[in-house]
């Protein structure tokens, strides 16, 4: 085996089983070798495409009724449709799909009248609709002449904040209908900009941003009244382009006021991660608003205000520049404005908060060694209590009694599940919105930790194949995550899942190297300004380690495979530790560095990562440059490209092709012309997976 050198002195030991024995080879018994079992049919990148992704729980005011979204897949129309569904927790059954969903719902929220609050774009443009709780007798509440991104109710339901992208110097909303149409009128093409962003994520910048507005709502549910303005006057976007929501904003308790996240656009957008908190001078619109974390320069974010409207907890980060810095949890006094600290000794990172109903406690979720748990924050203590266990939360709401949260696994998509406050008992599941993949072979993960870059413990996931025959060796798919300050845990991916690999005959491998979230802001700061030694160092000790305790892993028959920062890392090995797979797949990944600096959108990231800009810090950006060193590439490799990529630019995966293209390797080039970092589109999902597959099974499973 491979550089089974590289794991002296190392000590690798088994941590954590997740829903499977131990994975490590022992003896066969005489009774498991004289009963052969039906293999069942293994899950595969099919069944994953066509999968139903549950989301987006929210519980009724009185704790009875859960709602939450079920998207669908025709993967032939290549088309996905979203549903609410609702559920009765006192007596928890199959969910019933709302009436209301007929003419598309999505973003349920329940108001404190007891109402069910949606956006719809059933009158032709995508407005706030209210339903009764069992769904039925919907009324349009805002009538207006664009698209609502997002809302807000007030915590008395009786105001509306929505989310308009309009032209900031245009005095109303008919003034940006009527730009709008006359751009799209005009027979002209060409976009002028004077300043940064150009284009964000996988859109070219259009002249609008997102701003605020807020309207009254009557008794009829109607929104009555002009909409007012409340963030007139404010260079910038909230909530947050491309992927913000109304986390970044809320009604102050007295519903007099819009606490809201954003940043100043100017000059310093693309390099400045200083999102403030504002408070609207009342609702008036007079352009005017008061900066409540002008003391720092970094990311303040995702207002709350307490159940008794006294204290406003919200997440910040320290250091201007650094996308992936911890969130910490601060409380602001409301009238006299002191703030402080909770759990300042809890090294995780926080992600949206929430109130319990005494105000005694924060609930909030964070990655923790390779499982994304709930947890509850005292705020008189800081004391840091986990509520769930293995398995990723990607959402929560609470129950008079405890919690309902969506959770999913390596080998489940999310399910909706009950438990209790800080209980013992174990979850309890109460969806089962994929019934097909119950009988479904999935391969048996358990994660193994060992001594990687400067003897510190890292951990991995190592995945057997379905229907896994004890005593067989199999080709291994070494799987390398993005970000690069990410993680491949114990999470369900409708992307990179590592079970489709699995159903399809391969054992998988996966390092949290250096860098990855989860085991402390240390070990996630150790990557920075250090992409290509020490994270190469914990993939070639984790392969070793996993190699020497996994008798079944083919270390000669494998291929290694990497999207985003995962691509920069196939680039990076293709010239560092070439000969080493048997074929390499790189999905947007970087291959200069120098380029990236001046080619993608977010400069901040480039140049936290980098310690600096290109002309300031050019060893930073040469030290670990893979276009340095493809005079020693040797191994095939299989390039996807996004075009509309605007974080990791189409020329970057050009380049990378026609290195190994001029250099005679065996390569191959899949563009895809309408996706972004991701391949999204059902159609476009299924053909990258038929190409990546293929691609290993070429190089993998020859024909015999």
């Amino acid at each position: 085996m491979r550089h089974r050198s590289l794991l002296s002195g190392v000590a690798a030991a088994v941590l954590l089983t997740v829903a499977a024995p131990a994975l490590a080879e022992s003896p066969a018994s005489p009774a498991a070798a004289a009963a052969p079992v039906q293999a069942a049919e293994p899950f595969t990148y099919r069944d994953m495409i066509s999968a139903n992704r549950l989301g987006d729980p929210q519980v009724s005011p009185d704790g009875r009724w859960v709602v939450y979204s079920v998207t669908t897949t025709d993967v032939e129309a290549s088309r996905r449709s979203g549903s609410l569904y609702i559920m009765d927790l006192q007596d928890p059954g199959e969910g019933r799909r709302l009436a209301i969903s007929e003419g598309g719902a999505n973003t349920a929220r329940w108001g404190s009248d007891g109402k069910l609050y949606f956006l719809s774009g059933r009158s032709g443009t995508s407005q706030v609709w209210r339903a009764n709780a069992d769904g039925t007798g919907p009324v349009q509440v805002t009538d207006l002449p664009l698209d609502v991104n997002a809302y807000r109710l007030s915590g008395d339901a009786h105001k509306v904040a929505v989310s308009l992208a309009v032209f900031p110097s245009c005095a109303d909303l008919a003034c940006t209908v009527d730009r709008s149409k006359a751009e799209a009128d005009s027979k002209n093409t060409g976009q002028v900009y004077d300043r940064m962003f150009v284009r964000h994520w996988d859109t070219w910048a259009d002249g609008t941003q997102n701003h605020l507005f807020v309207q009254s709502i009557g008794a009829n549910g109607r929104a009555s009244g002009e909409p007012v303005w409340v963030t007139r006057g404010f260079d910038g976007d909230t909530p947050s382009k491309p992927f913000g929501d109304e986390s970044e904003f809320t009604f102050t308790p007295e519903a007099d006021a819009v606490v809201f996240s954003a940043r100043l656009a100017g000059q310093s957008e693309p390099w400045s991660t200083n999102f403030d908190l504002y408070r609207t001078n009342g609702l008036s619109g007079d352009g005017t608003f008061e900066n409540l974390t002008d003391d720092n320069e970094a990311w303040d974010t995702g207002p709350v205000f307490s159940p008794d409207g006294r204290t406003m907890a919200y997440r910040a980060m320290a250091r201007p520049g650094f996308e992936a810095d911890k969130y910490a949890i601060f409380l602001r006094d409301v009238q006299t404005g002191r703030v402080r600290q909770v759990a300042a000794n809890w090294d995780r990172s926080a992600d949206t908060l929430q109130w319990s109903r005494d105000g005694n406690t924060l609930y909030a979720t964070a990655g923790d060694v390779g499982q994304s748990r709930l947890f509850a924050i005292d705020t008189r203590n800081g004391v840091v209590t986990p509520i769930t266990g293995e398995g990723h939360v990607s959402a929560f709401a609470q129950t008079p009694s405890g919690f309902v949260f969506a959770q999913d696994s390596l080998t489940r998509p999310s399910e909706l599940f009950v438990k209790t406050f800080l209980g013992r008992e174990m979850p309890r599941r109460i969806t089962d919105v994929n019934p097909q993949l119950d009988a479904k072979a999935f391969g048996e993960a358990e994660q193994f930790t060992f001594a990687g870059w400067n003897g510190e413990a890292v951990h991995g996931y190592v995945i057997k194949p379905a229907n896994y025959v004890e005593g067989r060796k199999y080709p291994v798919a070494f799987l390398i995550h993005g970000g690069p300050q990410g993680s491949f845990g114990n999470s369900w991916s409708y992307r990179w899942n590592p079970e489709t690999y699995a159903g399809a005959g391969y054992a998988v491998v996966m390092i949290d190297f250096h860098g990855s979230t989860g085991y402390g802001q240390a070990f996630t700061d150790a990557i920075s300004q250090h992409w290509g030694d020490r994270p190469l160092e914990d993939l070639q000790k984790g392969w070793a380690a996993a190699q020497q305790r996994y008798n079944f892993l083919d270390g000669d028959n494998a291929c290694a495979l990497g999207a985003s920062y995962g691509g920069y890392m196939i680039n990076w090995i293709a010239g560092n530790w070439p000969g080493e797979f048997k074929c390499l797949v790189n999905h947007d990944g970087v291959f200069d560095i120098r380029g990236m600096g001046y080619g993608t959108e977010e400069l901040w990231f480039t140049e936290w990562e980098y310690g600096g800009t290109p002309y300031e810090n050019p060893e930073g950006y040469e030290r670990f440059n893979p276009v340095h060193h493809v005079a020693r590439w040797q191994d095939p490799m299989l390039v996807v490209q996004g075009d509309r990529d605007f974080r990791i630019p189409t020329s970057q995966g050009l380049s990378t092709f026609s290195a190994l293209q001029r250099r005679g390797i065996e390569s191959r080039l899949i563009v895809f012309p309408d996706e972004n970092h991701w391949v999204l589109k059902p159609a476009n999902s299924l053909q990258w997976h038929t190409e990546v597959f293929g691609w290993l099974d070429k190089h993998l499973k020859p024909v015999q």
